[in-house]
């Protein structure tokens, strides 16, 4: 999809090359910067800051609203529709960062400046986010009518009769959302909103927040009286660290208040161009040593869960001298047929580099899966130049085994070799892109192996790649084992992201950390049950709730890396000024999913769902939907009102509830055991078609309802499930007919379902 949008886009600027702006410009220029070489060019047209789109699928409706031309005719019409980005008058970035959290507001103006004003076009919203972005919501304004994003449960979602196309609304690629707005006339002035979440990224003592705000030249309004605003408000807490040092910044802000642990900037200039750099901001806290603290707050109003919040965050300062653990580590790696390619290569060069990285005194092995087991060495390896030499060769060589994927008897072997350690970390990492029937049963095994373990117990880490796997899974495995998590959807980032889970893990100051509050205190519940390490390369951050009264002192202990006892007081502070249960909201809603998945607890599921829609956070049992509000509507329910009391109630016309439009799932979902038993590819995912009977229900009443007002959809569903061969040619027809009128989509995916029969 990612490809295909690129494309689109790339008609789109030849395609508006018609469009006359004046004497100022005549035409809409292509980019001036010097295209990329040729493997990189689908990406180049990739949004790279909040942009708009208009969908052209009929070329001869592209002209100036204001100043129509007479423009050469066009035969035929555009399939797939073109893009063609909409020019920017005015944009808004508002960034609030509490500890390694930023949620990011964009308020932008758009004009449909290449649409005759007697036509219509829908317009394509797209919102690249950073570091682990998730998107929170949409608000358009328009001069009739607004259109907003909201989540609700899935069992409410199943009434909403109007499906989105899977290019209307989803994830581009897992860093960009898209949206698409019906119908706008040419020349309307759209504003629009956007709000998401993203993590900062922390090395070596310092947080670094990257907002992607790099817009491309041809969103500048080409005429050249129009006022161009660009603003830009930072606000910064940081929790309860202190010594805060401001170290860079992408834009000239001016700071504007600063008080201990607070600070904002701002920034606000008229531009003759937009920014064609990302905001990019980094501030370190002047620590050398570990240090932590924990936060209190009262729940809102609106929570669901009454239960004061509290936050444990631990931070390993910025001496880089401090000695790490001892490592002994095993690579779990699947070679199962559907790693072919980029998947297998990708790891193999990830685990190179993490081999490198290894001290003489560390030990590693590898074990390789598919429906079988291939071990490098029948025992841990010193990692010697000559041992690492070696494990790179045999990796180059090992290839898919093909078969299926078996994870439980790779894991045994691997639990078994670190088996007894005592003056090291044991470490595993999974790495895998497959799902597998046993999981609850290896979940179930590894905390069984690992509660029994008399020394330190082997952490394990887990990787997904792509989304037939299960990240949920995977996700409740490394809670069960100490360690992280983390997945690569997007194919190219695999290596990347790879590295950084090794490097964060093999940086380990602080291992087997405990909170003495929550030791045998009922009235204290921490969401993830194992505490993991501390490493270098990032905080560590523990979440929960608890009931009456929180200790005033608590003690964090731990063991560092010459095995020396580590024990620190923890500060106590409660907090107003950071919104915990949006900062935290993300965090609690993957590791409860991974833990309903795990207990197949439905009390908890639902605890979840109320989460996810309180906060606005995408979950696995919620759905987002576009909403559509006409401005009118206050005016039709006053005229209804006032007709009621002059006591002729059948002539009101009810203006009816806001419309609304469900959206495909934006979750990844728990796994897909078919595409891992025929060893598909990651990155061959293909849109699920909703159920027929469903799909044929909610257009049916969409479509159908439109020509008539006594369309019966039970009927049409009783009528398909007893259809016969006659029956079949009768609508085979009847769909024929329909193409004419607009309903062939709708007939189509009641005929063909999911598997296309």
């Amino acid at each position: 999809m990612a490809d295909e949008f690129a494309n689109a886009v790339e008609d789109g600027l030849k395609l508006a090359k018609r469009v006359y702006l004046g004497k100022d410009r005549a035409v809409m220029a292509a980019p001036k910067p010097a295209a990329p070489p040729m493997q990189f060019l689908p990406d180049w047209y990739l949004p790279s800051a909040p942009m708009v789109y208009a969908v052209i699928s009929d070329p001869r409706m592209v002209d100036n609203p204001d100043m129509p031309s007479y423009q050469p005719h066009v035969h035929g019409r555009c399939d797939p529709p073109a893009l063609i980005p909409l020019q920017m008058s005015g944009v808004d970035l508002e960034v609030d960062c509490y500890g390694d959290t930023a949620f990011v507001q964009v308020s932008g103006k758009w004009r449909v400046h290449c649409v005759m004003g007697s036509r219509s076009c829908h317009c394509r919203i797209a919102v690249p986010m950073g570091n682990q972005g998730s998107i929170l919501g949409v608000e358009v304004d328009l001069p009739g009518k607004s259109y907003s994003t909201e989540l609700i449960g899935v069992e409410e979602s199943k009434v909403i009769e109007k499906l989105a196309r899977p290019q209307d609304g989803g994830f581009l690629k897992p860093h960009i959302f898209t949206l698409t707005i019906p119908q706008v006339d040419g020349g309307t002035n759209i504003g629009i909103k956007l709000r998401w979440s993203q993590k900062l990224s922390y090395n070596e003592g310092q947080f670094s927040l990257t907002v992607p705000f790099s817009f491309p030249e041809y969103v500048t309004p080409a005429v050249k009286k129009i006022s161009k605003k660009e603003k830009i408000r930072l606000n910064v807490n940081s929790g309860i660290a202190t010594g805060i040092l401001c170290k860079a910044t992408s834009h000239p802000l001016k700071e504007i208040n600063r008080q201990a642990e607070n600070f904002s900037f701002l920034y606000e200039a008229e531009v003759l161009t937009w920014s064609n750099t990302d905001f990019s901001f980094s501030y370190s806290v002047s620590s050398s040593n570990i240090f932590g603290g924990i936060l209190l707050q009262s729940p809102p109003l609106y929570d669901c869960d009454q239960r004061d919040m509290f936050c444990v965050y631990l931070l390993p300062g910025n001496q880089k001298s401090r000695k790490v653990f001892k490592k002994e580590v095993v690579f779990v790696v699947d070679v199962s047929d559907s790693m072919l390619g980029k998947p297998l290569e990708a790891t193999k060069t990830a685990i190179s580099s993490a081999l490198s990285k290894l001290g003489p005194e560390d030990s590693f092995n590898i074990i390789a899966f598919s429906s079988e087991t291939f071990l490098f060495s029948t025992a841990m390896e010193l990692a010697s130049e000559e041992a690492i030499e070696r494990a790179t060769t045999w990796m180059s060589m090992k290839s898919t085994m093909g078969g299926g994927t078996n994870m439980s008897i790779p894991l045994e072997k691997a639990s078994e070799m670190l088996s007894n350690t005592s003056d090291s970390v044991p470490m595993i990492f999974l790495i895998t892109d497959g799902a597998v029937e046993d999981e609850r049963n290896i979940c179930d095994s590894m905390e069984k192996r690992l509660t029994n373990e008399e020394s330190l117990p082997p952490r394990i880490h887990t990787f997904g790649i792509g989304s037939f796997c299960n990240h949920y899974f995977l996700r409740m495995l490394a809670m069960i084992g100490w360690g992280d998590f983390d997945a690569a959807c997007d194919l190219d980032l695999i290596e990347v992201k790879l590295q950084k889970l090794f490097s964060k893990a093999l940086s380990t100051v602080l291992a087997d950390i405990t909170i003495d509050a929550f030791s045998d205190n009922e009235q204290i519940e921490v969401y993830s049950s194992c505490i993991p390490d501390l490493s270098f390369e990032g905080p560590l951050t523990i979440c929960g709730r608890y009931q009456g009264s929180f200790p005033d002192t608590i003690k964090a202990t731990g063991i560092l890396g010459d095995l020396s006892n580590f024990v620190m007081d923890l500060k106590v502070v409660r907090t107003k000024d950071i919104p915990l249960d949006r900062v935290l909201a993300r965090q609690q809603i993957d590791l409860l999913t991974a833990q309903v998945w795990f207990s197949e607890n439905k009390q908890l599921e639902q605890k979840v769902a109320q989460l996810s829609i309180e906060t606005c956070n995408i979950s696995e049992y919620t759905r987002m939907v576009l909403v559509e509000k006409n401005k009118l509507d206050k005016v039709n329910e006053s005229s209804a009102a006032l007709k009621v009391k002059k006591g002729d109630p059948h002539k009101i016309r009810d203006p009816g509830a806001p419309k609304k439009v469900l959206l495909r799932s934006l979750s990844v979902g728990f796994g897909d055991l078919t595409a891992a038993a025929e060893n598909i590819r990651p990155g061959a995912e293909e849109q699920k078609l909703p159920d027929a009977a469903e799909a044929f229900m909610r257009a049916t009443s969409d479509c159908c309802g439109q020509m008539c007002n006594h369309c019966c959809c039970m009927c049409c569903i009783q009528c398909c499930s007893k259809m016969n061969d006659q029956c079949a040619i009768l609508l085979t027809q009847i769909v024929t007919a329909l193409a004419f009128i607009g309903c062939f989509e709708c007939c189509t995916l009641c005929c063909c379902g999911q598997d296309g029969q």
